[in-house]
């Protein structure tokens, strides 16, 4: 199996090959991938209407960029684009292959390697093709449609002119005649999202892409459907423009579902969030006399998308939006009809997911006995510092669960926002919290390599000795952030108890008294790694901001505690 992407540089590549309905010659082309150390397939998401299929993979900029020449190679070898139809525009055997930066390395970068894998490409495949987005080398080829204006049938009249003269590759002997063009490029994340009506028209279904998409519509005399086109003053047609920026849509009708789509590119989710976009199709289509059934995203889509849209979700119904991860997940998939085709998997569709940063540690991985049996091993670690930091998760879910509690009280709708926010603070702290469970093993265990390393000569005595100041270090800053989130999540907490669901009030002092447990035993764990610690000055600080957080605690519970007295007298 291939290793995993390398943390320090990471692209993702997303080509779209243009065959979408024989597996074999999908699977022959997406394997190539896998030939590649250090590369990983992602996901292969084919359409038979389209006759397309989109495959995405990831890892270490030159890793990938082999992966992506050996995939075009064998797309030119397998898919004649002379006898290609299908309903999305396309020019190429591999139409479109974008790199796009995940972590570790720019858009400018990414355009470098672009340019290195085009260059390649022309010369060794003779493959002509266009650099385009952050890639482009012309501003007139910046947009795709631009690069891919008249598809495949469209390239001989192209090539026969000096603007549309392909930025690598050659025109003679006539191999693009099979292979077609190929568009390279360099973007930001695009999220590819489809839309579904219930109706059967591909004129219908435009004009919604018309009313949303950034371009818009195209204005005419007179009639708006068959008028002459407006011009500028170049004699090109002018264009009224949609509503929503960073939006590519067209419509069509996809047979293998028997309805109608308007299918979209979001070219930027920040500037035009996902559920904006859908949101605005189910508007534009109601005011047509339709309704959106549902929807789907073809390749993977960005954690933070859904997260967004399920916590818009969820203030739109005057509800908590201060979940877990997986329920705002789960709510935006149904809000917005994300299995109304197919099922939608989280773990198969969210970039996070596939790429596994988002996987939880060893340690917050096991269920409840596990974790408890694990503790009581022969091991040293986990130990105290685990523990604390997990009762510090607790405390914070705790103080989330009564917020959610008083969201949702009969008669407290109006007050639905003011604990959205409490329960929203405290699951970001729970989260921070659960991460330190498995820091905190980690930096014990960073200790022990570091004292087992060799001091059998000047030099690797010094090298062991800046390795044990480090990890030391660390041990000791681990425990005090875990300090730090305690004090931040006890105020959130010690509001539920004053304000919150008196039938909750309890929980939320129990949550409290997690929160204070749970500063006193990383502060216990602070300050045997200090001791002894070459710094004194910065110990000292350590030590302050102990005391500090810790007297602010006690004074929180013993508040809270009266609180709960007074409920008990009542």
């Amino acid at each position: 199996m291939n290793s995993s992407p390398s943390s320090a540089a990471l692209i993702e590549c997303v080509p779209n090959i243009s065959e979408g309905r024989r597996p074999e010659v999908i699977q022959a082309i997406a394997a190539v991938v896998e030939t590649v150390e250090g590369v990983r397939l992602l996901d292969v998401d084919p359409g038979k209407a389209t006759n397309r299929t989109v495959i995405t993979f990831a890892g270490a900029p030159e890793p990938v960029i082999e992966a992506a020449f050996r995939l075009i190679q064998k797309a030119a070898e397998l898919i004649d684009m002379s006898t290609h139809q299908g309903e999305h525009p396309r020019m190429g055997a591999t139409d479109v292959c974008p790199l796009v930066p995940v972590s570790g390395i720019t858009l400018e970068e990414c355009a470098v390697w672009a340019h290195k894998l085009g260059e390649r490409v022309g010369r060794e495949l003779g493959i002509p093709g266009y650099f385009y987005e952050s890639a482009a080398k012309h501003p007139s080829r910046r947009n795709l449609a631009d690069c891919r204006s008249g598809e495949y049938e469209g390239l001989a009249a192209k090539f026969s002119k000096p603007e549309g003269q392909p930025d690598f590759g050659s025109t003679n002997g006539g191999r693009w005649r099979q292979t077609g063009a190929t568009a390279i490029g360099a973007r930001d994340f695009l999220i590819a999202f489809n839309v579904n009506l219930n109706t059967t028209s591909t004129r219908r279904a435009n004009a919604v892409a018309f009313d949303i998409r950034e371009k818009g519509r195209m204005l005419r005399e007179g009639d708006p459907l068959t008028g002459k086109p407006v011009l500028d003053a170049r004699g090109e047609p002018v264009f009224e423009p949609g509503k929503l920026k960073a939006v590519k849509g067209i419509g069509w009708f996809i047979e293998e579902f028997g309805c109608a789509q308007v299918s979209y590119n979001l070219t930027d989710p920040q500037q035009t969030p996902l559920h904006v976009l859908f949101d605005e199709t189910v508007r534009s289509a109601q005011e047509r006399g339709m309704r959106v059934t549902g929807s789907e995203l073809v390749g993977l889509v960005p954690l933070n998308a859904l997260l967004e849209a399920g916590r818009h979700y969820c203030h739109l119904q005057q509800r908590s939006s201060g979940l877990p991860e997986a329920e705002l997940i789960r709510i935006a998939a149904l809000s917005m009809g994300l299995g109304d085709l197919k099922p939608f998997v989280p773990e198969e569709r969210i970039v996070e997911y596939k790429l596994g940063l988002r996987q939880p540690g060893h340690l917050v991985s096991m269920n409840l006995m596990g974790f408890a049996d694990e503790t009581a091993s022969e091991s040293p670690a986990p130990g105290g510092g685990s523990i604390a930091a997990y009762a510090g998760a607790l405390g914070a879910s705790l103080g989330a669960m009564v917020a959610n509690l008083s969201a949702h009280k009969r008669g407290w709708d109006h007050r639905w926002a003011e604990f959205s926010e409490v329960a929203e603070q405290l699951m970001a702290l729970q989260a921070r919290l659960l991460n330190a469970v498995d820091e905190d093993t980690a930096a014990f265990n960073a200790i022990m390599e570091a004292f087992g390393l060799s001091k059998n000569s000047p030099e690797e005595a010094a090298v062991r000795k800046e390795a044990i100041r480090v990890a030391t270090r660390r041990a000791i800053e681990v425990p005090m952030e875990v300090v730090a989130l305690c004090a931040k999540a006890a105020p959130w907490v010690e509001r539920m108890a004053m304000e919150g669901n008196p039938n909750s009030v309890t929980d939320a002092a129990v949550g409290m008294l997690c929160l204070r447990t749970a500063a006193r035993g990383a502060a216990l764990n602070a300050q045997v790694n200090a001791k002894g610690f070459d710094d004194a000055e910065w110990v000292a600080g350590v030590q302050t901001r102990i005391d500090a957080v810790l007297d602010a605690l006690h004074q929180a519970e013993t508040r809270v505690m009266a609180r709960c007295a007074a409920v008990f007298q009542s």
